[in-house]
């Protein structure tokens, strides 16, 4: 069975209370159950993981190598800015990575520093993002399995 690992980033445990005039009402447990839905509904494994910290975001990537996790989707939230470290860990892997966003970070004048590591991103369409990124990424391995 396919398996996606979702990281999502400093702050995004607090989506559906914290600026949701870009982040939208959606909280992180109803984003969750809906991702777990789709997961569900398409057949592969996915794990959501939430932290604050880089270093375990690091540290969670390479356990994911390890236990043969075949893609990464994530939303690095606040990482956007100095996940320089990061950036590294995710070059290094072997694992095919698609950036997310729920606002769209261009027109908010915001530069990220994983996109480069990234296949991919999907910015802007609210938690919807997700969706698409787990689509894209489903079709990355399935790519590649051909």
């Amino acid at each position: 069975m396919t398996r996606i690992l979702l990281i999502q980033g400093a702050n995004m445990m607090h989506l559906g209370k914290r600026e949701p005039e870009f982040y939208g009402r959606t909280t992180a447990k109803e984003l969750d159950a809906m991702l777990l839905a789709h997961a569900k509904s398409k057949g592969y494994e996915l794990e959501i993981y939430y932290t604050n910290i880089e270093g375990e975001a690091i540290n969670r990537i390479y356990r994911a190598l390890d236990e043969g996790v075949d893609g990464l989707v994530m939303n690095p939230a606040s990482f956007n800015h100095a996940g320089y470290a990061l950036g590294d860990c995710i070059r290094g892997v072997e694992l095919p990575y698609v950036e997310v966003h729920l606002s769209n970070v261009e027109a908010r004048g915001i530069k990220c520093v994983l996109a480069p590591e990234a296949v991919g991103g999907i910015y802007g369409f609210g938690v919807h993002s997700y969706v698409l990124g787990l689509e894209a990424m489903l079709h990355i391995l399935s790519s590649k399995k051909a």
